[in-house]
């Protein structure tokens, strides 16, 4: 595989997601700025990077894994946010489906990558 980890699906569609939580998370009560706001989008925001950081060490597998599972523990950081942003109703039922559908989308593809690195080695 070769070029920019922002041509990865995978970053794409976590980057879409961060973004969609960044504009869901604009109504959220001021007083939960420190908390779940700032929260949520720092988890969201930290699966990307890490996968940015993965790609850059792929010709070690066992870097490579190590960082894409970091992505995929800020994956699911983002998910406890989004249990919590609905049980205090700050996002609706189906907004929560939605976000949680690509967050679980990233995740599986994520565990891929755990699972199979040979497949994200760089050509020689």
């Amino acid at each position: 595989m070769t070029g920019s980890f922002r041509n990865l699906t995978v970053y794409q569609k976590a980057f879409d997601l961060a973004m969609q939580i960044f504009e869901i998370t604009k109504s959220f009560p001021k007083d939960e700025r420190y908390e779940l706001t700032d929260q949520i989008r720092r988890s969201s925001r930290a699966a990307c990077r890490a996968i940015g950081e993965g790609y850059r060490k792929r010709q070690y597998p066992k870097h490579f894994s190590s960082k894409i599972s970091d992505s995929d523990m800020e994956n699911t950081e983002t998910q406890v946010s989004l249990d919590f942003a609905l049980e205090c109703k700050y996002i609706t039922k189906e907004e929560y489906k939605g976000i949680l559908e690509k967050s679980e989308e990233v995740g599986r593809m994520l565990n891929h990558m755990i699972e199979n690195p040979e497949k994200y080695m760089p050509r020689s």
